[in-house]
């Protein structure tokens, strides 16, 4: 049996996220739901978690999941545990946005956030709530199988765990699990190399050969966007134009008040596009005053922007000379106006230096805001977190390896650059001087998802987990050995998954 393409739900489990869509298309389309990884539960003011019905949740015994085996794996993100709440009692989504907009009193959970299942009502709750309140799935009649993207490296009994989840609660037609890793590595063409995958606090550095997670040099790094925000927000304030702006010495806010306040517009600028990453190895693209190929451009959807630029030009040239001055200046310093809460702000070329942490942690030092970890001890830079991975794994993979450097996450969908800047920084751990023989690495080769893919032209890597889930889904589905069925459930139980599953294998 093989499904109907529109019928294949895709839902890609993320630490921080959530993405999900419905049908696969001729024109691989881009997720339609994208919500925080996270639920909540209403307090009263005695302090007790309250249910659906804002009643008191009765008190009981306290599981806590014990934690994993990698302790830097382990996330700062809260976590409450609540044994007797059931999944309707929990706020995910729209409903949970309101509520904290509302100011209300929730205790925020965010049960992926380990890299692992921290607990399995709460995951259950954002599953359900993607299927049939996101993606209008009924249960009693679901015809969609899904195709779940979670973690490398989970035990066997959480894939037996999710198998009947979807099965005995969901309805599902048919499931199938993919490693977020391996469909990164799917996204950009290719079977082998390391992923790079940047999160909001951890980053996870997954080596890949032939389709399969090596597990032994698979590593998890202490740093990720929110040190980059509290990093960039801590030089701004030496920026006194943006400090008194925001700041005004008539009215000051309070230190804690200005840090967030810098937070918030440290993420408009990076989400906003602002931000590139500066590298030894990146070169500038240099526009071509000559012939113009209008055919590409028409294809491509950027007639209006080729005209702009044509206007802009012949603008320019009627300028004065003290105007083209002028601009000259404001292109060397690299400035930029921009509206934020009411403020016209300019910025300089401080704002490239947001992802610096990530190449060199011993930056977080003493600043506040940062993870415990990068104040505590010693995190690895990444390219030197990359160079161990590597140089763990078989020496006859490490040239594969590095030739396929891929690096994902949120940060990597608006920031560009950061691959690159990456490359640049990983030489001097490429080359083994006591190895001489064929397989002798001599550069890394960074990969990115193809322009062919027109949805995903402006999305850098940030959505490469789900592209490549999508691009898994195609095959998977049409085939009933690939999945679990029914029919499969039915006759073996939840531990029909492992047979079905080719990273258990």
């Amino acid at each position: 049996m093989s499904f109907r393409d529109l019928n294949v739900v895709i839902i890609e489990t993320g630490r921080t996220k959530i993405r999900a869509g419905l049908g696969l298309h001729d024109l691989l389309k881009t997720p339609s739901v994208e919500i925080f990884a996270r639920v909540g539960l209403r307090r009263n003011a005695s302090g007790e978690h309250l249910n659906k019905a804002q009643q008191p949740i009765a008190p009981g015994e306290n599981h806590v999941k014990n934690n994993i085996a990698n302790s830097s794996r382990v996330s700062a993100l809260s976590q409450h545990y609540e044994p007797n709440a059931s999944v309707n009692d929990y706020l995910v989504g729209s409903a949970l946005d309101e509520a904290l907009a509302a100011g209300q009193d929730v205790s925020i959970s965010w049960p992926f956030a380990d890299g692992d299942v921290r607990d399995w009502i709460q995951a259950e709750a954002i599953w359900k709530y993607i299927l049939f309140h996101q993606l209008q799935r009924r249960r009693v009649q679901n015809e969609s199988p899904v195709l779940l993207s979670i973690f490398p490296g989970l035990a066997r009994n959480t894939y037996e765990r999710v198998c009947q989840i979807f099965f005995e609660r969901f309805n599902t037609a048919g499931l199938a699990i993919i490693e977020r890793s391996v469909a990164q590595m799917y996204a950009v063409n290719n079977l082998s190399g390391v992923v790079v995958d940047i999160d909001e606090e951890k980053t996870d550095i997954t080596p890949i050969s032939e389709g399969t997670t090596l597990h032994h040099p698979r590593t998890t790094i202490p740093l990720g966007i929110r040190d980059c925000q509290n990093y960039l927000a801590h030089l701004l304030k030496s920026n006194q134009s943006i400090v008194s702006t925001l700041s005004p010495p008539e009215n000051p806010l309070d230190p804690e008040a200005l840090h967030s306040t810098l937070l918030e517009l440290v993420k408009q600028l990076w989400t906003d596009g602002h931000v590139k990453v500066p590298s030894d190895g990146e070169t500038a693209l240099v526009e071509d005053d000559g012939v113009t190929d209008i055919a590409a451009i028409v294809i491509a959807g950027k007639e209006k922007a080729v005209i702009e630029s044509g206007m802009k030009k012949k603008a320019t040239a009627k300028a004065s000379a003290a105007e083209q001055a002028r601009a000259r200046e404001i292109e060397a310093l690299d400035l930029l106006t921009v509206q934020f809460r009411e403020h016209s702000l300019t910025l300089g070329k401080e704002r490239h230096r947001l992802c610096e942490p990530l190449f060199d942690p011993t930056l977080l030092r003493g600043l506040p805001g940062c993870s415990p970890v990068a104040n505590s001890s010693r995190p690895l830079p990444l390219q030197e977190a990359v160079g161990i991975v590597i140089g763990q794994a078989d020496v006859d993979l490490r040239q594969s390896l590095w030739l396929g450097l891929v690096v994902t996450g949120d940060l990597t969908r608006h920031v560009k650059g950061v691959g690159i800047a990456l490359q640049s920084r990983v030489a001097p751990y490429v080359v083994t001087p006591d190895l001489q023989t064929d397989v002798q690495p001599r550069y890394a080769r960074v990969l990115n998802v193809p322009e062919y893919y027109f949805e995903y032209r402006d999305t850098g890597n940030g959505l490469a987990c789900f592209l490549g889930s999508s691009i898994a889904a195609k095959i998977i589905f049409n085939d009933q050995r690939n999945y679990v069925s029914k029919a499969d459930y039915t006759a073996r139980g939840p531990h029909s998954i492992i047979e079905m599953t080719p990273a258990l294998l």
